[in-house]
């Protein structure tokens, strides 16, 4: 009888504790947000004012060329070895409904604009694999949500159609380029129970 009554114990102390080691669904969100938002966003960096050309830098290169024909920058013919590169009314426009947009001054005493393209948003947990008591495994689907910038280095926007097929593929290996419609991406990531709470796994 003592047996019975330890063994009933044991099982009400088990069913009432192992709840608390499954991974829950808001859980999951949360590790999976924080995952996606520690890879930072896509982003592009240029300058304005008298641009001097230099590795890595010029005012003719593919993605000034492309924030032209967006309509964000006003770049005038080289005079000498420098070139006026203004930001326009509409460019000052975008940049300012873009949070985490950074502004800097470079050693010439040009303006520095690093800007965010677009970020990496959670579509849907699909599913939750317990892998014991403290492991587990999470597999999602994201996508890119470009901003207004954004949609200027997409792939199949306007602007990115009016380039040359030679300065799409410079823009897809340098400046961030990318097929930002795309159809949401499946991953997969593993975390662990430490402590409190749940931590996602180096890969």
């Amino acid at each position: 009888m003592t047996v019975l009554v330890f063994a009933v114990a044991a099982a009400i102390l088990y069913f009432a504790i192992e709840p608390r080691n499954v991974l829950s669904l808001p859980e999951a969100v949360q590790l999976v947000t924080k995952s996606l938002d520690a890879e930072g966003a896509s982003t592009v960096r240029f300058h304005t004012g008298l641009i001097k050309d230099r590795p890595g830098e010029s005012p003719r290169d593919a993605r000034y060329r492309l924030l032209e024909e967006a309509g964000v920058l006003e770049i005038a013919r080289p005079a000498a070895s420098r070139t006026s590169v203004l930001l326009t009314q509409r460019g000052g426009e975008i940049l300012s409904a873009i949070a985490g947009v950074k502004r800097s001054k470079d050693a010439d005493g040009n303006e520095s604009y690093l800007v965010p393209l677009a970020i990496r948003k959670l579509i849907d947990i699909t599913n939750i694999s317990m892998e014991g008591p403290e492991h587990a495994s999470i597999e999602y689907t994201w996508q890119w949500q470009p901003n207004a910038l954004g949609e200027s280095f997409d792939r199949l926007g306007p602007a990115m159609t009016m380039m040359s097929a030679e300065d799409q593929l410079v823009l897809v290996s340098k400046f961030a380029a990318r097929y930002y419609h795309a159809v949401p991406k499946k991953e997969t990531i593993r975390v662990v129970k430490r402590g409190k709470g749940w931590q996602v796994t180096p890969p």
